[in-house]
């Protein structure tokens, strides 16, 4: 059952475009728990009904049976229960059957260690805290070495590809080097397509702006394959680790800034010194025989800005998530490009010429305006023709 906090997150959640079957996968329960609670505003008001009977139940033993056997197909097993005498419908097989796939002995995963410098794993998770006394769900990037354990995390308000490049980009720079490839979950903000069959990848399409990311540190991408989120087991543990001691130890912040200058700190202090539970050895020792390992950091970090397209408005304004700026008077009637920095500036190019720059703006603050923008617009206004009396006392006669 889901309490005033799971809901608070879905909410938050679904108030930033995430998908209502990524919120419940999240959370453990059903899309349609999601949907329901988003629809009534606030969590169940009491107790869950007692759950009715399912027409499968008789023959769950008959099912456990065929597992035991190594039969893992859920069609095949539908089919043999029809003969036994099951008239339910296939997909409640395939519900019962699919959560215990993990048991299955093709499952087990063998551990791997990845070689200095080769890799980099990569997730999103969530964590409801206090910023500024409000309750708030943070959303945190984790970033780890495959191979010295070494990690950096990001904390912000948006799983998305401008944020998980900006995440990234600030692992790479904390490690002072970026990795062969970055290993990812299959989130949207990553890999917009995903397709496996008969255990062969049969598509696999990266999001374009994360491909760029990549392509500016010399990385290249790789997916886990769907259904298999272990294969990227040291982050997914990681996660773990930083609910449990730093936001256990930071419950709250003044701002999302103050959170990761908090979590910069924890870092260096904890994370850093702290014997691994796998390796056996202090973290910061194992990652300085990785360190030389790492690519080397191209001159200019990426470009993590938010991209629109604007037409400069009759009045020398474009219009931005509700507010307006100014630009130069001489581009009215041409489309700029504006970039929307995650540190909250805004600038607005022209080819590759910036041609005006402004603090992102709430709409309580109103416009910004540069007055020297507008000299040609107030000089066209005040001029006025010269005109003789004789020309205004003819109109009053």
């Amino acid at each position: 059952m889901i309490g005033r906090r799971d809901f608070m997150e879905m909410k938050t959640q679904h108030e930033r475009g995430v998908y209502k079957k990524d919120i419940a996968a999240r959370l453990g329960v059903s899309p349609r728990t999601v949907s329901r609670a988003l629809a009534r505003e606030a969590e169940p008001p009491g107790k869950r009904p007692a759950a009715r009977g399912s027409i499968l139940d008789p023959y769950k033993p008959f099912i456990n049976a065929e597992l035991a056997a190594g039969v893992w197909n859920a069609q095949v097993i539908y089919l043999k229960l029809k003969e036994v005498g099951y008239e339910g419908c296939y997909t409640l097989v395939k519900r019962y059957v699919s959560p215990k796939r993990e048991l299955a002995p093709d499952k087990a995963t063998v551990r791997f260690e990845t070689l200095p410098g080769v890799q980099m794993q990569s997730d999103w998770a969530s964590h409801p805290v206090l910023i500024a006394g409000e309750p708030y769900v943070v959303h945190f990037c984790v970033n780890i070495l495959g191979c010295s354990r070494r990690f950096h995390f990001t904390i912000t308000d948006s799983e998305d590809a401008e944020n998980t490049c900006e995440a990234q980009q600030r692992a790479f720079a904390h490690f002072g080097g970026a990795t062969r490839e970055v290993l990812v979950d299959n989130q949207k903000v990553a890999v917009v397509e995903h397709e496996v069959e008969e255990g062969k990848t049969e598509k696999l399409v990266f999001n374009k702006t994360w491909l760029d990311f990549l392509a500016h540190y010399g990385s290249r991408g790789k997916a886990c394959r769907p259904y298999r989120a272990q294969t990227k087991g040291k982050v997914e543990r990681t996660v773990g680790y930083i609910k449990q001691h730093f936001f256990c130890l930071h419950p709250e912040a003044e701002s999302l800034a103050d959170y990761n200058n908090k979590a910069e700190k924890w870092l260096a202090d904890v994370a850093d010194k702290r014997v691994h539970g796998t390796t056996g050895r202090v973290v910061s020792e194992m990652f300085a025989e990785e360190a030389d390992k790492l690519l080397a950091l191209p001159p200019l970090p990426f470009d993590t800005s938010y991209v629109e397209w604007r037409v400069v408005s009759w009045d020398a304004l474009v219009e931005v998530r509700g507010n307006r700026y100014s630009v130069p008077d001489e581009f009215c009637g041409k489309k700029l490009m504006v970039r929307i920095g995650l540190d909250g500036i805004l600038r607005v190019l022209d080819g590759e010429r910036v041609v005006a720059t402004h603090a992102l703006r709430s709409l309580d603050q109103g416009w910004s305006v540069v007055p020297g923008h507008h000299a040609n617009l107030w000089a066209q206004a005040l001029s006025v023709q010269k005109r003789p009396l004789s020309v205004y006392e003819g109109v009053t006669k």
